[in-house]
């Protein structure tokens, strides 16, 4: 059963009301789970049950396992629990308590005594504990079941929700009752307003409560608010990650396909074929007469990305298309060159992980810079635009800057970029070992050389240095000098 809200002026009177009413079902022998938002509401009301005498279980969300044995005996004749929103989830409230936990504890502290119990002592505990839970099961039935008390409305219904289907569970009877206030943050900042304009009308006075369905549906109001503002912030999130999500599927499209190619000569050629074509349409644009080409500048461009000389072209008498078909022709042979100088196998493999390289390092930075944008997007506000379109058409236009990057970057590291062999180069410290083996190796070639080498010492040849030993006393620092002049040997000869 499903009482009314009851809702107080301040928050002093609703604590002051929700102790009252916990002590008159604790002393019926009524079991009540109070919950509470947060650990510091958990605290307070605890201080004010223990000055009452009412014992009682504080659970916090913070030793899950003694919360969840805690739980499954908040059903009993008598039991006060006070939890917060995460605390005891998953464990079911039976009423009369729990069989299984309660024959465990039992045989944990027969344990604790030295006494093993075997498996036939556990089963004849656990008989005469469904016995006791039953019992008590039907003892708590008779006063009503558990009663859910709830001590402030969340900011969505689905949580109040749940909390007042601990109660009634397995078909059990139950009841749930919620205490507001006019200080609840709930209250204060979406729904107060009209709720005291009906207490100031009603003339209420201190310690008096509310209890109206006028009053409930007005708080149900508040949460829809509170939900639909959530929404918009959540939808409002979701528009922005879409951008993202869209980019995101074209990066990793194109690495799967880099991945999964076995030959990506066709690919690299329509990267090729793009590169020339902007270029074309930068340097030698449709729209400029032909005297103010940049042919010079295009030259460049070719020689630089793809190591090939265009200068014989005779650039004025072709079209766009005929001098976009010559310079790939010379692209293409330099890259068909170069693959079978290092083999396919070595140009596919350069291509694929310069490829890869790029493409990371270049969305790495791109995030990064998305991040940027987006912290500082809002303020277009200020100047009447739309700060998601703004996302969008910037986001996208960075994008595509880092799409061409991606291509021109690739293309000029695999035309430039030359494969060596497997052979380990050698290092600094290498070149005296080097020689030493060298001269070893043409000893050796020779024959004659070898034999008039010498041979080498063995070890029992070797003569050892011979040790010093003093056959006049050792004269201290500060003793008189022996050459006989009186001053300190520190100061004369020991200097």
């Amino acid at each position: 059963m499903n009482h009314p809200d009851c809702i107080y002026k301040t928050e002093k009177e609703k604590f002051k009301a929700i102790c009252d009413e916990i002590a008159k079902l604790y002393e019926d022998k009524r079991p009540v789970l109070v919950g509470t938002i947060s650990i510091e509401k958990n605290e307070h009301i605890s201080n004010m049950l223990k000055n009452r005498g009412v014992l009682h279980q504080v659970l916090n969300a913070k030793y899950h396992e003694l919360e969840a044995h805690i739980v499954a005996q908040a059903g009993r004749q008598g039991a006060v629990t006070i939890a917060t929103n995460m605390a005891g989830r998953g464990t079911d409230i039976v009423l009369g308590g729990n069989a299984d936990f309660m024959t465990r504890d039992m045989v944990s502290k027969l344990k604790a005594q030295g006494r093993v119990v075997n498996d036939e002592e556990h089963k004849e505990y656990l008989k005469e504990n469904r016995l006791i839970v039953q019992k008590e099961h039907d003892k708590v039935v008779e006063l009503g079941g558990l009663h859910v008390l709830c001590t402030e409305r969340h900011e969505a219904r689905r949580i109040d929700n749940q909390l007042r289907g601990r109660s009634g569970r397995q078909g059990d009877p139950g009841s749930s009752r919620f205490y507001l206030s006019m200080e609840d943050d709930l209250m204060r900042i979406f729904g107060s307003d009209r709720i005291r304009i009906i207490m100031d009308k009603l003339g209420m006075e201190e310690g008096q409560e509310i209890e109206h369905p006028l009053v409930t549906r007005a708080v149900e109001t508040a949460q829809r608010r509170v939900e639909e503002r959530n929404f918009d912030i959540r939808k409002h999130l979701l528009e922005y990650d879409n951008v993202m999500n869209r980019q995101r599927e074209i990066i990793y499209k194109e690495r799967k396909l880099i991945l999964e190619s076995a030959d990506l000569k066709e690919h690299s050629y329509q990267v090729m074929e793009e590169l020339i074509e902007k270029a074309i349409s930068t340097y030698m644009s449709k729209e400029l007469p032909p005297e103010e080409w940049d042919q010079e500048g295009l030259m460049h461009w070719a020689r630089f990305k793809f190591g090939i000389d265009i200068s014989s072209l005779e650039m004025n008498s072709l079209t766009h298309e005929e001098t976009l078909d010559s310079i790939f022709e010379a692209a293409k042979k330099a890259y068909d060159e170069k693959g079978e100088a290092i083999g396919k196998d070595a140009m596919n493999y350069l291509v694929k992980t310069v490829t890869l390289q790029t493409i990371d390092s270049k969305w790495k930075d791109h995030l990064y810079n998305m991040d940027n944008l987006r912290e500082g997007i809002g303020l277009r506000a200020y100047g009447q635009r739309n700060p998601l379109i703004e996302y969008q058409h910037e986001g996208f236009d960075m994008f595509y800057q880092m799409v061409d990057s991606i291509k021109e970057e690739s293309m000029e590291f695999i035309f430039k970029l030359q494969p060596i062999g497997q052979e380990r180069v050698p290092g600094v410290f290498d070149s005296s070992k080097q020689s030493f083996i060298h001269t070893q190796k043409s000893a050796l070639s020779d024959a004659d050389k070898s034999k008039e080498r010498p041979p080498m010492p063995s070890r029992e040849r070797e003569t050892k240095p011979e040790t010093y030993k003093r056959e006049a006393p050792k004269v201290g620092r500060n003793d008189p000098c022996p050459c006989g002049s009186g001053r300190k040997h520190k100061k004369c000869c020991g200097k």
